[in-house]
């Protein structure tokens, strides 16, 4: 199985897909038209997967679409490509690792399924928060140079579907999760980076019990499955100059001779970084006069905002943008051409002096964090579902700035716990404790009463929304929703 690759026979290669989604299915139907034979399973079924199950049967594939399907690997079976997220104690993929059968990612089975003709060079992003901004981002830099780009991954098309894509592309932006890295054992990277690393996560990495004392801890398994992107790194390994643990990847990397490591700063950058002067993205990487000089990629007005984590963002796929060899007009035109996703440092509203944000997106700690950091005095709405995280850093950083705290969802405790260990003056009101009415137009009208004049109102969760929501983006909605019904109410 370590030879199969794009120009390879894979007839009578038996192939289990483990998981029928986006990146599931396209595993699927690729590895059917390269003549492979195909099962696929998954606990989970809807019309559209029915709908998609049906079509690739009628191409000789077998699709089992139901409770118990995944429990048992069928006998015969030469490889396994699994979809993000499951864990390797997954009944299915426990049993091909004691089979001694290769469990791949799709990530893994893309790589290996690039044209050699037309290998298009892959520009990786991964990190705790960030990774879409950042890829989309690159994306757009990478268009605004006239390339033919797109972003795969974790977000946007498939990767499978790009490297199969009949026409070729010049360049892919990758995002990836760690749960994509941890499938993935072959990839070589044009260049890569990591934009920063806290907990996250954590429920999926958990503590086996029990375990020997020099068995790597969650978070210790969780950052060597962050660091696999920059092995077999080709140009430049780009890392964060605030956060030590990226730079440690860096040097315990295995990286093909001549790849450089570039960091990137919110400060003044030092020779073979980037960073900010003054009110200016500079380059001091990719220059000839690195050692004397700098230049300028845009200004901070030319970002759609100015929030620390965003232009950080931008200087990381600018790096990205730039080992590829992009101009600096690409990367000032890129950026200024680029408008985040919805719930990501999003204005609602601005009503009696009060600013209502939605970063929805912020969905562990060091996001909500990173999101806290841009605004002060700020009312923080908070709570969902946790992933095993705490919050006493978050709250250490930012309770100077904190004028109240609005708590809802399950875990809300755990961030009630920190803010009355290391903030006890801080204003706590707990939503969540009454069960009556819309729950957001209650989180709003709580903000409302403890907010000033001059405060911004912030939706920065710190966690997971599936126990009140079904994603992160109707948890925005709501908010969004609430609040202008509630500055009608009041007009």
């Amino acid at each position: 199985m370590d030879a199969l690759s794009r120009t390879s026979d894979w007839s009578g290669v038996r192939v289990v897909v483990a998981g029928f989604g986006v990146s599931g299915y396209a595993a699927a139907d690729n590895l059917l038209f390269l003549g492979a034979q195909v099962t696929a399973l998954d606990e989970a079924t809807s019309p559209e997967k029915a709908e998609k199950a049906e079509l690739l049967e009628t191409l000789g594939a077998t699709v089992r679409l139901e409770v118990g399907a995944t429990a048992e690997l069928p006998a015969d079976v030469d490889l396994v490509v699994t979809s993000p997220g499951w864990k390797p104690s997954a009944p299915l993929l426990a049993q091909a690792t004691e089979r001694g059968i290769p469990v791949w990612g799709e990530v893994e089975l893309a790589w290996r399924l690039r044209d050699p003709e037309h290998a298009a060079p892959w520009l990786a992003v991964t990190g705790t928060n960030g990774k879409t901004t950042t890829v989309q981002m690159l994306t757009s830099i990478l268009l605004a140079a006239g390339l033919r780009a797109v972003a795969v991954g974790n977000v946007g098309l498939p990767i499978v579907e790009a490297v199969m894509d009949p026409e070729p592309y010049d360049v892919l932006a990758v995002e990836l999760s760690s749960f994509q890295l941890h499938y993935t054992h072959s990839m070589s990277a044009e260049s890569a980076a990591v934009l920063n690393f806290a907990e996250d996560h954590l429920d999926w990495y958990d503590d086996e019990p029990g375990a020997p004392d020099w068995t790597p801890t969650g978070m210790q398994r969780y950052a060597a499955d962050k660091a696999r992107i920059f092995e077999r790194v080709q140009r430049a390994c780009v890392y964060n100059l605030a956060d030590d643990a990226t730079e440690e990847m860096v040097l315990e990397a295995d990286v093909v001779e001549g790849a450089r490591a570039v960091g990137f700063t919110l400060g003044m950058p030092g020779t073979g970084n980037l960073g900010v002067v003054e009110d200016l993205l500079v380059d001091r990487a990719f220059i000839e006069e690195r050692a004397s000089s700098a230049a300028e990629l845009c200004t901070l007005d030319d970002l759609a905002s100015t929030a620390p984590h965003f232009v950080a963002n931008a200087l990381a796929a600018a790096a990205l943008a730039r080992a590829h060899g992009v101009s600096q007009q690409a990367v000032r035109d890129g950026l200024r051409a680029f408008r985040p996703d919805g719930h990501r440092i999003a204005l609602v509203a601005e009503s009696d002096g009060v600013t209502w944000v939605d970063d929805s997106k912020a969905t562990n700690p060091h996001a909500a964090q990173s999101s806290l950091g841009a605004y002060d005095p700020v009312v923080w709405v908070a709570g969902g579902l946790a992933k095993g995280a705490r919050f006493d850093d978050l709250v250490v950083a930012v309770r100077e700035r904190l004028r109240g705290v609005v708590l809802l969802g399950r875990d809300r405790q755990v961030i009630a716990d920190a803010l009355s260990r290391h903030a006890p003056d801080v204003p706590v009101i707990d939503v969540g404790a009454d069960e009556t009415g819309d729950p957001m137009e209650r989180v709003v009208d709580a903000a409302a009463g403890l907010a000033r004049s001059g405060d911004t109102v912030l939706l920065a969760p710190g966690c997971a929304s599936m126990d009140m929501f079904s994603n992160y983006g109707a948890r925005g909605d709501a908010f969004a929703a609430a609040v202008q019904a509630r500055i009608a109410h009041t007009d």
